[in-house]
């Protein structure tokens, strides 16, 4: 069984999807730490758009992406990524990459594959992720599109990012 859930930033997909995953005992999928994967190996070899945009293509094909621990760990080779693609740096330049068609097409062709793996694997795969449900599983079994509040979707954000900050701090308040 396919699940796809899809939604705006900070509306919960990856809470909800996680949770989901480990009730049914099937693989989760975070779709946006591929193309994050992709950014920071390509932030690593000093690419960049617009110049590198071929030289990124190449790269995501050529990329070993893997999803472990039941999609809880993002490897690249035997490498873990885990923690490295959550900085801001390949936020912003993950936003960039995946709007480039050569790389949607190497990347949702590896999703394609994970989640029909998973099918076999574990009896299924939850997918997160913007077009899961469009784009990369449109014959999903199950499609749950997910919303908050701005004001919910911004707490969240906000609380992401004082987890993440060594002093508790983020770079924007809600009261501003």
């Amino acid at each position: 069984m396919i699940i796809a859930i899809d939604g705006p930033a900070g509306a919960g997909k990856s809470t909800v999807a996680k949770e989901l995953a480990a009730q049914l005992g099937y693989a989760y999928v975070n779709t946006g730490a591929m193309y994050r994967a992709v950014a920071l190996c390509a932030l690593e070899k000093g690419l960049s758009l617009p110049d590198d945009e071929a030289a990124i293509v190449e790269l995501a094909g050529n990329l070993p992406i893997a999803l472990r621990e039941r999609g809880t760990r993002v490897f690249v080779s035997e490498r873990d990524v885990t923690h490295e693609i959550r900085t801001p740096q390949v936020g912003d330049l993950t936003s960039q990459i995946a709007v480039l068609p050569g790389v949607r097409r190497v990347i949702v062709a590896q999703q394609k594959r994970i989640g029909q793996e998973s099918e076999s694997d574990c009896g299924g795969a939850v997918l997160e992720g913007r077009d899961i449900q469009t784009v990369v599983f449109p014959e999903a079994d199950v499609k749950i599109f997910l919303t908050a509040t701005p004001r919910a979707r911004a707490e969240r954000r906000l609380s992401e990012w004082q987890q993440k900050s060594l002093d508790g701090t983020a770079p924007f308040s809600l009261d501003e």
